[in-house]
């Protein structure tokens, strides 16, 4: 199964260990293999994992494109612990995320964790 990537003109992304930019044109490719591939627009670099669910996403980033993600595990569930205690109503979250990881689905993980992102935007905003 082949993965269909439109990229816009200078755009950026990674695919395995190689961060890839696209030209002048706007660009599609077909990606077919099962190397790890991420769009610049959800890549996390570290200084932008300034607030906790930010850590944990960027904590899942880095599982995701690990030879061995379970050297990231560690400081995973430390961060959601962490978190999950300071805002219980985030549990269900978390487990959604936790079975995609225990299943090695890193990345639809990453898209529960961008839903961890938003809601601790509106808790914020609630505080």
């Amino acid at each position: 199964m082949s993965l269909k990537v439109e990229l816009k003109p200078g755009e950026r992304f990674i695919l395995g260990q190689s961060v890839l930019t696209n030209g002048e044109h706007r660009t599609t490719l077909l990606v077919e293999g099962g190397e790890p591939i991420l769009r610049e627009k959800d890549i996390l670099r570290a200084e932008g994992a300034n607030t906790p669910a930010r850590r944990i996403y960027f904590a899942i980033q880095l599982m995701y494109f690990a030879t061995d993600p379970r050297v990231h595990h560690g400081i995973y569930f430390r961060l959601v612990g962490e978190f999950a205690a300071a805002a219980p109503s985030s549990r269900p979250l978390f487990e959604r995320i936790n079975n995609l990881i225990l299943t090695d689905a890193y990345y639809k993980a990453l898209k529960e964790a961008k839903r961890l992102i938003a809601y601790e935007k509106e808790l914020l905003a609630h505080a």
